[in-house]
């Protein structure tokens, strides 16, 4: 049957899914935050120790205890709705920034602001993920329905959410640390996501439906059993190398500069490339596979990337820094386009949130690594660690490329949930 110019997928016809906007203004509120927090427990740190160093390794440890409970929480709200694990999540995690905050204020010693950066970490909420299941759980594939052809235009669509956030989180934090205060971005970080989390926790009827008692008592395999899961982890560690790696090289440089205030608009120049990129990618239909579309991106990122510490003036370092970012949205959008056709409705939440934690593990890897570099010798130096991150991923992507294929025989689904038939006119 052909299919009319009308009936494209696109941000407007997605835009239209009934009940779509009771769940994603509040999502926006509540995952706002997650781009404020590593960069404000940074700013906050390096001022009261006065060293990137240190402030990177206590960002590090909130990016690892997230790493590490995200895919829990994961699960645990596939198993028993998103609700029952935001409200307590939310309340921790305002609690737990809180006491961080106050004992970096206090000049408290460094063990004492790793402990309370564990839980500030482990109690991120993830609400980005839980966006995700619930576009999936509206447009997904049902014994009853096939998926949508909009699911790939949805992983677009949050993706250039997620990079959004990126543009405004970092000149948020950055803005009212150094016009405020200190401290102003981690407070403003803490009040966004209760009042977003309860928001968002309050949209019951979109919230995707827990499993079954029944299915509940049968053994439950994680998401990352499956091998692409794994593959795709990986990729998205390289990916958050990337943001931790350019979140402090980016403030070492300004501050070698003596312009700390360009931080945040050259941060802002590499987030608004990862979202233009993220916009464009959405509305194209795309006749090649998530996973071809996968491997390309992810070779022009590793490639872009490579030039960053050989950069030293602003505009050069704004212009490569923008192309960085242009490269960053194909493969994420990429890659969370495969979950959904690698991967059981079960456990598609819980899958969202192992991606989203391999993202904050690498940026708290790269937030470490880079923190010592640029102490130790100098702001470009810290722009090694995406060169790195983004060779050994792509090297990775490239030797396990088979498991990215989903195993699929038939109809739509041997070529991939997203894959968009080209647009002809009766």
């Amino acid at each position: 049957m052909a299919t009319t110019v009308s009936d494209r997928p696109g941000y407007g016809r997605l835009l239209r899914t009934p009940g779509a906007w009771t769940f994603l203004l509040p999502g926006f509120a509540a995952r706002q935050p997650f781009a404020m927090l590593t960069i404000g427990i940074v700013l906050l740190v390096q001022h009261t120790t006065g060293s990137y160093g240190s402030a990177g390794a206590v960002a590090a440890a909130s990016g690892v205890s997230m790493a590490l409970f995200a895919p829990q929480s994961g699960k645990l709200a596939d198993r028993f709705g998103q609700r029952s694990v935001l409200l307590p999540g939310v309340l921790l995690h305002a609690a737990s920034v809180g006491a961080l905050t106050a004992l970096a204020l206090a000049d408290a010693p460094l063990w004492a602001l790793f402990a309370a950066a564990v839980p500030t970490g482990a109690s991120i909420p993830q609400v980005g993920p839980m966006v995700r299941a619930r576009w999936a759980s509206v447009l997904g594939a049902t014994p009853d329905r096939p998926a949508s052809p909009l699911m790939s235009t949805a992983a677009a669509f949050e993706s250039v959410t997620d990079e959004f956030t990126f543009v405004l989180g970092p000149v948020i934090a950055t803005a009212l640390c150094a016009g405020v205060h200190p401290a102003a971005g981690l407070i403003a970080e803490a009040a966004l996501t209760l009042v977003g989390g309860l928001l968002f926790a309050a949209q019951r009827a979109t919230q995707p439906a827990p499993r079954s008692a029944a299915t509940a008592a049968e053994p439950h395999a994680s998401a990352l059993s499956v091998p692409g899961v794994r593959v795709l982890a990986v990729a998205f560690l390289g990916i958050g190398a990337v943001f931790g790696g350019m979140q402090v090289s980016l403030t070492a440089f300004s501050e070698e500069i003596g312009h700390p205030g360009v931080n945040g608009l050259l941060y802002g120049v590499f987030a608004a490339g990862n979202m233009l990129a993220g916009i464009a990618f959405g509305a194209i239909a795309w006749k090649s596979t998530p996973r071809r579309r996968l491997l390309v991106g992810y070779v022009a990122l590793a490639l872009t990337a490579s030039g960053l510490w050989a950069v030293h003036s602003v505009p050069l370092l704004a212009g490569l820094g923008l192309l960085v970012g242009l490269c960053i949205a194909p493969a994420m959008i990429s890659g969370y386009t495969l979950v959904d056709a690698l991967v059981p409705a079960t456990a598609r939440t819980e899958a969202f949130t192992w991606l989203t934690g391999a993202v904050a593990l690498g940026q708290a890897a790269a937030v470490t690594v880079a923190g010592q570099l640029a102490d130790a010798h100098g702001a470009s130096t810290g722009f090694l660690v995406p060169l790195a991150a983004t060779a050994l991923a792509l090297a990775t992507l490239l030797a396990l490329r088979s498991r990215l294929t989903p195993k699929a025989s038939k109809g739509a689904a041997a070529r991939g949930i997203g894959h968009r038939e080209p647009v002809t006119v009766d």
